[in-house]
């Protein structure tokens, strides 16, 4: 069997390639699908199947256009209701490429759909491998919440998981290799591994979603403390119901003057920012929203943008340019109008105004805090970092949650904004400055620095997450 594993760090999506005697399938694609065709062609492979453990949240999948480009069929699980020709597999039923056979087990939980795909060659004597989409991570399973407005609770959601879980994937030998869908960083579980695979046995040892429970003490742990679920999810699932686009069908943006860029602006379009949270803070339009391509970007621009919004990007070349096209493609956007390269002056024709940011470092926001300052830290890690260690008498609102809740935020002091590393803080304090005028300063190094120092850190026991009116 010939197997590669292709792993997309920014979604944290992994998705593989199996090949045997002249034939491939792909499993779990990304938009960009190129890279499947050519490694296929490299080995002297046909895709043959294209194979989609259910319909994606988190990320657009090409599965239409990889299949217009090498004449594939598409499976999905059968209840998954795609609307184009594909094949509606069922428990039980075996695909064959090559000497491979791939076995198709239904294991709704994550989603009503989920399929997962037992690849065993005949032809050697080596443990299968579990492709198992959504359903089993390396250190959790799948959230059970992102369906309910199917008319699914999360309640009945968790329940199947549970029975998909120990009816079948637990039954499987200890030696069956894991190759999951998405890893450390996804929004799809809550304390997903870095590992990139595992073992049936490794994950019964250590896995603490597969602990010996009760079901219904599963489904209370699996319903509590569930991430955010961003706005661009059940919008995701319904493209790749439908099928994408392929991505060449896609305009490429334009260079915008500065002219043109305020006419934008004045229709409805967003400025974002792509460049890193020190050249941010240096000079940027005002107004616009800063979410760097060094971190999860095309996530957190899903979470804090419309999809369908018009967007203009201000980058420091093309290369980010296409680069940051290709990220939000994944995720669904395809309405990039233009693009400004860094350079607009403080002073153009077009009235477009030039802003600068403020930073503090750690060392200067302990000298504040000792001396008695008036400054109020905003922790926008997600709750569970928060708990685990936060500058003493910082309040937490999730980033994700901050566009709604900047009325809450208490008193007129300034704000040092804090996250893990400083780029959280930076998108946070982009969201701040286009929704209110308060004085904000973005905390280089961000937690994690703050720990570094020395300094002290409180935990959930010793300070609330709430604040207070």
């Amino acid at each position: 069997m010939f197997f590669k594993q292709f792993y997309l760090g920014c979604l944290a999506h992994g998705s593989y390639l199996i090949g045997s005697v002249g034939e491939a399938a792909v499993i779990d694609p990304q938009r960009d699908v190129d890279q499947y065709i050519e490694e296929a062609n490299r080995e002297g492979f046909s895709i043959k199947y294209i194979i989609e453990t259910h319909l994606h949240a988190d990320f657009v999948s090409g599965h239409r256009e990889l299949a217009e480009k090498t004449g594939a069929a598409i499976v999905f699980g059968a209840k998954a209701g795609a609307a184009f020709p594909h094949i509606a597999a069922k428990d039980g039923d075996v695909l064959k490429v090559g000497t491979i056979n791939l076995s198709i087990l239904e294991t709704p939980g994550h989603t009503p759909e989920s399929i997962c795909i037992l690849a065993k060659d005949t032809a050697d004597e080596k443990p299968a491998k579990l492709f198992s989409g959504d359903t089993l991570f390396i250190g959790d399973v799948g959230r059970p919440d992102l369906v309910g407005s199917k008319g699914f609770s999360a309640n009945e959601m968790a329940g199947l998981m549970y029975d998909s879980l120990h009816e079948k994937l637990l039954k499987l030998p200890d030696e069956v290799e894991l190759f999951p869908a998405h890893g450390a960083g996804s929004l799809c579980g809550k304390h997903l591994s870095n590992e990139r695979s595992s073992t049936i046995g490794s994950q019964k040892q250590f896995n603490y979603a597969l602990k010996p429970m009760t079901k219904e003490a599963f489904i209370e742990m699996l319903t509590t403390d569930q991430p955010e679920v961003p706005a661009y999810f059940p919008k995701d699932v319904e493209i790749n119901r439908q099928g994408a686009s392929p991505l060449n069908n896609l305009p490429r943006p334009l260079p915008l003057i500065a002219a043109a860029v305020a006419t934008e602006l004045q229709r409805g379009a967003i400025v974002l920012d792509i460049r890193s949270a020190t050249e941010y803070a240096s000079g940027h339009i005002k107004g616009s929203l800063n979410i760097g391509l060094g971190g999860q970007f095309a996530s957190w621009a899903g979470t804090l943008i419309e999809l369908g919004t018009p967007i203009i990007l201000l980058a420091n070349d093309l290369d980010q340019v296409d680069e940051a096209v290709m990220r939000l493609a994944r995720v669904g956007f395809e309405s990039v109008l233009g693009y400004v390269e860094n350079g607009l002056s403080s002073s153009n024709e077009s009235g477009l105004e030039i802003a600068q940011s403020s930073v503090i470092s750690v060392d200067e926001l302990k000298r504040a805090l000792d001396a008695n300052e008036e400054l109020l830290v905003l922790d926008v890690r997600r709750p569970g970092e928060y708990e685990a260690g936060h500058v003493p008498n910082a309040i937490n609102i999730p980033l994700s949650e901050l566009p709604a809740s900047i009325s809450d935020i208490p008193g007129d002091c300034p704000l040092a904004i804090i996250c893990a590393s400083g780029y959280r803080s930076s998108i946070a304090k982009s969201v701040l400055e286009r929704g209110n005028s308060r004085l904000s300063m973005n905390v280089l190094g961000g937690t994690a620095a703050w720990k570094n120092a020395g300094y002290v850190v409180e935990q959930k026991e010793t300070a609330t997450s709430k604040i207070s009116s």
